[in-house]
Order: structure tokens, then sequence, then C-alpha cells
């Protein structure tokens, strides 16, 4: 089984497709207007973006979270959580033993909340 698609609100489709192809990097690959439905493909895994969606916490894998941020800052983009170290991977568990993995928190152009992470080695 593999996780096919999530849905995050987006109560303005052209400004919330505006923000996401900047963070992401990506366009969107579909709309459908009406309803109202935008779609990314993140690596396999669609990201919809629905006026009718309730929020949703994603979390991004980027290469660096804490300078990801500093470019969404740059931008104007609302931090809410600094990117910190939140777990040092000593079994290996979600990867090489060792690997620090830090994490941070932005608000989108609709308020919801969006985490960011990277792993980094020891």
């Amino acid at each position: 089984m593999k996780l096919l698609q999530v849905a995050q609100h987006a109560e303005d489709l052209d400004r919330a497709s505006a923000f996401y192809e900047s963070v992401l990097g990506a366009r969107p690959v579909a709309r459908f207007d009406p309803p109202g439905l935008l779609f990314f493909d993140l690596g396999g895994v669609r990201l919809l973006l629905d006026r009718g969606a309730p929020s949703a916490l994603l979390y991004l894998r980027v290469d660096d979270a804490p300078a990801f941020l500093d470019r969404l800052r740059a931008e104007g983009v609302t931090i809410h959580t600094e990117a910190t170290l939140i777990h040092t991977d000593d079994e290996g568990v979600f990867g090489p033993p060792g690997a620090r993995e830090w994490m941070g928190f932005f608000r989108d152009t609709e308020g919801n909340l969006v985490g960011c992470a990277s792993r980094h080695p020891a």
C-alpha cells in the first residue's frame, strides 16, 4: 500500500498555487475549477489544494530546514517555529545511524501550518 493523495485547504486557488509553486519548485499538474481543485505531484503523491478540504499538517522534506526557512522568511512567509534539532537517530530507524533531524514550521497563504524537515549526517 502507498499513500496516493493528501488534501490541503486552499480558499484562494490562485494565491495558494503561486505560493506552493514557489515553495515546492514545481508547477501544478492539473486544475479543475469548478469545483476548485488544484493538484501537484510530489514524487508520486498528489497534493490536492481544495476549497472544501480541512486544514492538514504537511511535512516537507528539504535539504536544510534552517536554510529553507531563512529563504521563506526573505520572501515574506510567516515562520511559525524556527528549525530546531528534534532527534538524533542513533539506531538508524529512519536512515543512516547517527543522522540528526531538524524541523521547523511556517504558514502558507491560506493560514495552514506546514512543517519542513531535514536530516544531516552525524
